[in-house]
């Protein structure tokens, strides 16, 4: 049951990353502005998954967080492998400093985002309990 509920995660994520890359497009090219904007979201909503599964420690409902949500959805969803890739383009195509601003952007704002959604979801479930 998790390899079903993994792929069909996968699937989901895939589409919105898919989604989220037509409606942000290349309007800011050669910057990947979409890819960005999905590893963010993707850590912020990383982080409040974490936080769920920590906080209900309800085994059902934590392995399902775990494998749809976490593994599934958001696997599918961000897209640090194509980060990487584009990373190197900028470098091969002799924009070091766009390189540079694309890896200390998307390190700081993740970090930030994952640390946002955990810190979120902690908060408003000491305060609904």
């Amino acid at each position: 049951m998790a390899y079903l509920l993994i792929a069909i995660g996968s699937a989901l994520g895939g589409m919105a990353r898919y989604g989220v890359g037509q409606l942000v497009g290349e309007r800011l090219a050669p910057f990947p502005l979409a890819t960005l904007l999905v590893n963010v979201l993707g850590s912020f909503l990383i982080g409040v998954a974490a936080a769920f599964v920590s906080v209900h420690a309800k085994p059902a409902a934590a392995q399902f967080t775990r494998e749809f949500v976490m593994i599934g959805v958001l696997g599918g969803f961000t897209t640090f492998s194509a980060f990487s890739l584009q990373t190197l383009e900028l470098l091969r195509a002799g924009r070091a400093s766009g390189a540079l601003v694309n890896i200390a952007s998307s390190i700081v704002l993740c970090l930030l985002a994952v640390w946002l959604g955990y810190a979120l979801c902690t908060r408003l479930n000491t305060s609904v309990g």
